[in-house]
């Protein structure tokens, strides 16, 4: 029984390990995602910033401002989502299918 118990125990070390090398590697890994048709365009990093915004000129239309943030708001919101998929599959792969509650490690 005792070596079972240090056997799982090196296992859990192990998974941690994986799992802050992998938070460390996601942090520089950037996604991008469009709206409007690509009329904006957004880039993401594995932190969750927002490291770039492209607004195509011809989006921008003085009488419907509230399209354009619409657009945009529309572009951060799935660049972000994008990141929390990313995220939840290469945890999936370090922790093997295991239904490990969030923020567990």
């Amino acid at each position: 029984m005792q070596g079972n118990m240090g056997k799982m125990m090196k296992q859990v070390q192990k998974m941690q390990s994986d799992m802050l090398k992998m938070q460390d590697e996601l942090k520089s890994r950037t996604l991008e995602a469009t709206s409007g048709g690509g009329v904006v365009r957004v880039v993401v990093n594995g932190k969750k910033e927002v490291e770039s915004l492209f607004i195509d000129p011809q989006a921008v239309d003085p009488g419907d401002v509230e399209m354009l943030q619409d657009m945009v708001v529309a572009a951060v919101n799935e660049g972000l989502r994008k990141v929390e998929e990313m995220i939840a599959t290469e945890m999936q792969k370090i922790t093997g299918g295991l239904n490990l509650p969030p923020g567990l490690f």
